[in-house]
């Protein structure tokens, strides 16, 4: 990780695959300017998917969710450049990697501080051919070995002490080849009581609450009985 600071900003990066401008590579106005642009998607705000000279990539700015999110969108309470949600996203995933989770690969993180806060963005792998596990279930119902791979996951996941905050079928993506992949490490961290068994159970439960929510509003292929049982079974392998 390579690191460059001026007086009011941080960046951070993979050398190996990031060899762009810092100025620019945080700006879709200039993605768009040299045609690079090659898709979006809509979350709390819009994340541009971008093309690098060396991968396919996701560019996002960090927004905040809820009611207070609606009053300060994209501001955060500056305590230190290593506590920034763009540094601990890419550090995390880094993490992750080397603890052989099927991660995106962080390429670049930036911090913006002005008087006593910052904002902040982050690029990393866009996942090809791949897509969300609800996209996936709206079309089809899948087998019991792909959601044992799912189990096995987040298994791999927990195993390496990290509490996805927000661990939901929406963050779970598939790619032409089964392979299962999890995306969206912004509030995440490494619990330092990593035997603990409640927030494992925490991140289970919450994802099972997201199956649960998906079946209502999207109809997706999915039955409880066999399908949440065979995850559970990758799960403990």
């Amino acid at each position: 990780m390579k690191v460059l600071e001026t007086a009011s900003s941080k960046a951070w990066y993979n050398e190996a695959l990031f060899l762009g401008s810092m100025d620019s590579c945080f700006d879709p106005e200039y993605w768009k300017r040299i045609g690079k642009i090659i898709g979006s998607a809509q979350g709390r705000g819009i994340t541009w998917f971008v093309q690098t000279e060396q991968m396919p990539a996701a560019l996002r700015h960090y927004r905040r969710g809820g009611l207070f999110g609606k009053i300060i969108s994209d501001t955060y309470w500056f305590t230190g450049w290593e506590k920034t949600r763009s540094f601990q996203e890419f550090i995390l995933l880094e993490h992750l990697i080397k603890q052989g989770v099927h991660v995106p690969q962080p390429i670049a993180a930036r911090a913006m501080k002005k008087w006593c806060c910052y904002q902040a963005d982050i690029l990393t792998q866009k996942i090809p051919n791949a897509q969300d596990l609800v996209k996936r279930l709206q079309l089809n119902s899948i087998g019991p070995t792909l959601y044992r791979k799912i189990g096995q996951e987040v298994k791999k996941l927990h195993q390496a002490n990290v509490n996805h905050t927000d661990l939901n079928i929406h963050n779970i993506l598939i790619d032409t080849n089964d392979k299962v992949w999890i995306i969206d490490f912004d509030k995440c961290h490494i619990e330092k009581n990593g035997n603990s068994l409640s927030w494992k159970k925490n991140n289970l439960e919450r994802l099972l609450r997201s199956f649960k929510k998906e079946l209502i509003k999207r109809q997706i292929n999915w039955n409880q009985e066999s399908d949440w049982q065979a995850l559970l079974l990758g799960y403990s392998d």
